[in-house]
């Protein structure tokens, strides 16, 4: 059987077994990834520890989000809905929210630096005083 190129196949249906059920549990949440760990505990160990490193490897076991959100965040889905008006909206308005979000975190890094600078500045000026204050006393007695 020759397997020719589909591009209206989902990737996760061109995909290998193991990317399939990556896919699977993600879709399931961390909950699933915990489960199908204890599972391949209980047949066959080399599995469950084979599925543990995995979770800390990819960050799945200490996330706060769920193992969907933790995977996507950052990069839009590229997956056509069928409408290419919809798409090309789409994808501009998740380009400018990125943006904003990238010009936010640079507004916020300005601030932290000016946080700091205005802090530094102001233990120099009293480190400067108190270098000083010893020396005007000496030159008053």
């Amino acid at each position: 059987m020759t397997h020719t190129y589909d591009p209206t196949t989902a990737p996760a249906e061109r995909a290998g077994w193991l990317t399939r059920a990556e896919h699977w549990l993600d879709e399931r949440g961390k909950g699933a990834w915990i489960a199908a760990m204890v599972f391949g505990f209980i047949f066959f160990w080399p599995v469950g520890l084979a599925l543990l490193a995995y979770m800390i490897w990819s960050k799945r076991m200490f996330s706060g989000k769920s193992c969907r959100k933790a995977r996507y965040s950052g990069v839009h889905m590229t997956r056509s809905s069928g409408n290419s008006a919809f798409d090309a909206y789409r994808n501009d308005t998740l380009r400018r929210l990125e943006q904003e979000q990238s010009d936010f975190e640079a507004f916020l890094q300005r601030l932290r630096d000016a946080k700091d600078k205005a802090e530094f500045d102001e233990f120099m000026d009293e480190r400067a005083k108190a270098a000083r204050a010893p020396r005007e006393d000496h030159e008053d007695a």
